[in-house]
């Protein structure tokens, strides 16, 4: 467990304060029965404000059952992105479903999944999230800390028909981007040694093929394959847990919430730049 920080002395930072407006509570979150039987996920909605000042809300689920949380929030453009943290399978899903240019012959919409490890300490755990509450559902949340940005080469294919073996959540998740379920040589590693089946990945257009490949900014034939770019910001998420001390109990307790927002960008490898004709930057 990450070492307590103390937040309960009046001479704290304001950034290391329990956040006012919302707070985890003691009881049963709301659609969540407070006994051993099924539970269905909570759901939060914020207002946030996006990097570059708009604002938007965000959807934030939690399933203490499945061990899971979901965030979803729509961008200015329209594009739809969500991300998923699978905690059972180490598993997190990013999903973008971008509003296609019919003037330019791309189809209605086009989607995109992106899978990595997920690592335990970059996002609160479920049952915490499960019992987050706000007061004020007007107020524009703001990050309190900008982590920094991520960069990632996705160079294997994630077999949409295996997809569960993975996570379970996944066939759900990216059922609209079935050929375009992308995952990093590293991560495979680590899911392989824990027991997931090797039909899961599929192997994408050698390393050292791509490197002779131009950006699809850069390539001129929209029919000719090219290396994309694709960027998301998750602009609001409770990445980690607050404690603080009293004088009335012996040990720190849970008193709220810090939260992040982060960018990533994912490079990956596409037949045709008719796929990718967001990365208009070289």
């Amino acid at each position: 467990m990450r070492p307590p920080g103390r937040c309960g002395v009046p001479r704290a930072s304001p950034a290391l304060l329990l956040l006012p407006l919302l707070v985890p509570l003691l009881g049963a979150p709301r659609g969540v029965g407070a006994g051993a039987g099924a539970s269905s996920p909570s759901e939060l909605r914020v207002r946030v404000r996006l990097p570059d000042g708009q604002v938007t809300e965000e959807s934030l689920q939690a399933d203490s059952d499945a061990d899971s949380i979901s965030l979803e929030l729509r961008k200015p453009d329209g594009t739809l992105v969500s991300f998923t943290a699978d905690f059972k399978k180490d598993v997190k899903i990013f999903r973008a479903l971008i509003l296609g240019e019919l003037e330019k012959g791309q189809s209605q919409f086009q989607a995109l999944c992106f899978v990595t490890r997920l690592h335990h300490n970059e996002i609160i755990p479920s049952e915490a999230m499960a019992k987050l509450r706000q007061k004020n559902p007007r107020a524009v949340r703001q990050a309190e800390e900008v982590r920094g940005p991520e960069r990632m080469h996705m160079d294997i294919a994630v077999n949409f028909s295996q997809g569960a073996l993975l996570s379970p959540h996944l066939r759900n998740v990216c059922a609209e981007a079935v050929d375009a379920i992308y995952t990093r040589q590293e991560d495979v590693r680590f899911w392989l040694e824990q027991g997931v089946d090797g039909s899961v990945f599929e192997a994408l257009p050698k390393a050292w093929e791509q490197v002779s490949l131009p950006r699809c900014g850069q390539a001129g034939d929209r029919g000719r394959p090219c290396v994309c770019r694709y960027g998301l910001s998750l602009a609001w998420y409770p990445c980690m847990l607050k404690y603080c001390h009293s004088r009335d109990r012996p040990a720190p307790y849970k008193c709220g919430i810090r939260s992040c927002q982060k960018s990533y960008s994912f490079d990956f490898y596409v037949p045709q730049k008719q796929l990718c004709l967001w990365d208009e930057d070289p």
